[in-house]
């Protein structure tokens, strides 16, 4: 019997999937000897601080439920470097390995996966701290060229799309929070569509 490894794949938008980390992963969990416990998917920003998935599989290493977290890259575990080591740290006092796709191991309980940890934590900070850059750059730019960010005035579809209801209801004596209940809005948004 081999070592009993979590899946974990993220994505950061709902609009990507983790079809293609899923399929990758158990293949390498397959040709690793690794018995899967657990496929676990998330949808959420690497920054996130509330990475359910990730943290259900904590949970089972700290109940020793698995040996081994397999993930596609470093990236998809933990982005910040802070995040990254603790959590490594943790799993290694639980005597559970981090192994990426490249095959890499991180167990920092060694000299050397302190400094492959260290080393990799901060490349992913890195590219985190790039990432964050060229968007600020490009929403500047985008400001500089004259375009208008964020929700614009009367781009409200759903409370623009219900204004006729909502007024139908005042007209009829309803109380703002009965409104609200009703058409499935908040109180202040009854309140700027009057």
């Amino acid at each position: 019997m081999g070592q009993r490894a979590a899946i974990y794949t993220r994505v950061s938008t709902a609009d990507q999937f983790c079809e293609r980390q899923v399929s990758e992963l158990t293949s390498f969990a397959g040709r690793g000897g690794y018995d899967v416990a657990g496929i676990f998917r998330e949808t959420a920003p690497g920054a996130s601080a509330n990475l359910a998935a990730r943290n259900k599989e904590m949970d089972l290493a700290q109940t020793r439920q698995i040996d081994a977290v397999l993930v596609s890259e470093l990236s998809r575990w933990g982005r910040s470097t802070q995040d990254l080591l603790a959590t490594l740290y943790r799993l290694a006092g639980w005597k559970v390995s981090v192994v990426a796709m490249n095959g890499m191991t991180f167990e920092p309980d060694t000299p050397h996966g302190r400094m492959m940890a260290t080393m990799l934590a901060g490349i992913a900070q890195f590219e985190r701290d790039l990432i964050s850059e060229r968007v600020k750059s490009g929403l500047a730019a985008a400001k500089a060229r004259g375009k208008k960010l964020g929700r614009q005035p009367r781009q409200r579809p759903n409370s623009d799309r219900l204004a006729p209801k909502v007024l139908q209801a005042v007209s009829e004596g309803r109380s703002y929070r009965w409104i609200a209940r009703d058409l499935g809005f908040s109180k202040n948004t009854v309140l700027n569509v009057v």
